[in-house]
């Protein structure tokens, strides 16, 4: 079972909870300063994250994808309200579980799906597949598969941002780097390296746990310290924790997590945001999930984050039911345009054995080249007759 909530205060830690006051509840408005179109298309963001999972399900369960494929059915709040907070530049880096930021960070669906299904088209030219998503001009670095690689990746990069604003001056900016993690990846020793170099070098980074309550089979509960109070290993590290208790309202997420971007991007110095949430799905798609009972996960699939907004956007006025169908059925038959180019598209040519691996031509390795998905349609290719880059 989950560990319960505490509610003892912790000095320097926000703590709190967004709600709206008793005038708004009796006039039926939106808990969120944010308008109505914001708040719609976060709906939208959440719908196609879903919708896209859901495809990726069947087509695993149909031989399309290979290897390990992990669903974000359920978190969607944290990905949407986390990046809605964060300028387009700000660098992210994520697990394993990286559809949902993949897409909530704007990649475009088909070349995600064709990453999934091996296809040369994917993001990675076909070669990462479910766990690597990367997108070098929307600053999503990653989709890494080892449990805590990225934390001393993330390190690295709010040290590159802020080596380029302070020292070469190629900046004239603060960049917050976003570092999305599990649980269950606070036991690795690169994470604690990581939090005490960016403890150390005061770095622009925040470290994000996505605390869905298990690390793989295993109860937070069982197999962490503080497990009732994750944000508080902050402290070791001279760090501010936050808790974001409300991780299945993507309102709250948003609002509570701008706070803590903005107060990073001002102090250029790194926090610790524990949200809890939940996963649907098991860890991976060959998860039973036997050690949750299903009261657990009932209790929790009635905090759906799409129902949530959804439901108050209608009870608000600013969304009919009509709407709300329309706008679901039009992302459906997007995913399943996007399924269909994907599963039509060519696999990685042999060549591409020899490219990517080093940076320079040498014997038989080409070099690297870009993905398609960072070239014009006229670059386009399938074959190796291209430059290095």
């Amino acid at each position: 079972m989950r560990p319960p909530v505490t509610k003892a205060p912790v000095k320097q830690t926000n703590h709190k909870k967004v709600a709206a006051s008793k005038n708004d509840a009796a006039k039926g408005k939106v808990k969120s300063s944010n308008d109505a179109k914001t708040l719609k298309h976060w709906l939208r963001e959440m719908l196609l994250i879903r919708e896209f999972e859901v495809r990726t399900m069947q087509a695993y369960q149909n031989r399309l994808v290979g290897g390990f494929c992990h669903i974000y059915s359920g978190q969607e709040a944290v990905a949407v309200g986390t990046i809605a907070a964060l300028q387009d530049d700000d660098p992210i880096i994520t697990a394993y579980r990286c559809h949902g930021h993949a897409l909530a960070r704007g990649m475009d669906p088909y070349y995600c799906m064709a990453e999934l299904f091996g296809r040369f088209d994917g993001c990675a030219k076909g070669k990462g597949g479910s766990m690597h998503m990367f997108d070098r001009e929307k600053h999503l670095y990653g989709g890494h598969a080892i449990v805590g690689a990225q934390t001393p990746l993330a390190t690295g990069l709010a040290f590159a941002t802020k080596y380029e604003q302070e020292v070469i001056k190629t900046s004239d900016h603060t960049r917050v780097t976003v570092c999305y993690l599990g649980d269950g990846a606070l036991n690795q020793g690169g994470f604690h390296e990581a939090m005490n170099l960016a403890g150390v070098l005061d770095l622009p980074v925040i470290f994000v746990i996505e605390n869905n309550g298990y690390a793989m089979g295993t109860s937070v509960a069982r197999g962490t310290t503080l497990a009732d109070a994750l944000y508080r290993k902050a402290e070791s590290y001279g760090m501010t924790g936050h808790l974001i208790e409300e991780g299945m309202d993507v309102v709250t997420v948003h609002d509570q997590f701008k706070k803590v971007v903005d107060e990073t991007r001002k102090t250029s110095k790194p926090d610790l945001v524990e949200i809890r949430t939940y996963r649907f799905k098991g860890h991976s798609m060959s998860d039973p999930r036997k050690y949750r009972t299903h009261e657990e996960e009932e209790k929790w699939n009635k905090q759906d984050p799409i129902d949530h907004l959804s439901h108050d956007l209608i009870k608000a006025g600013e969304l009919t039911q009509d709407e709300f169908k329309k706008m679901t059925t039009e992302i459906r038959g997007e995913i399943r345009d996007v399924v269909k180019r994907a599963s039509e598209a060519e696999p990685p040519p042999l060549d591409e054995l020899y490219v990517d691996v080093h940076t320079g031509n040498w014997g038989p390795f080409k070099g690297t080249t870009l993905p398609n998905m960072l070239r014009g349609d006229n670059e386009k290719t399938t074959d190796q007759n291209q430059e290095s880059h």
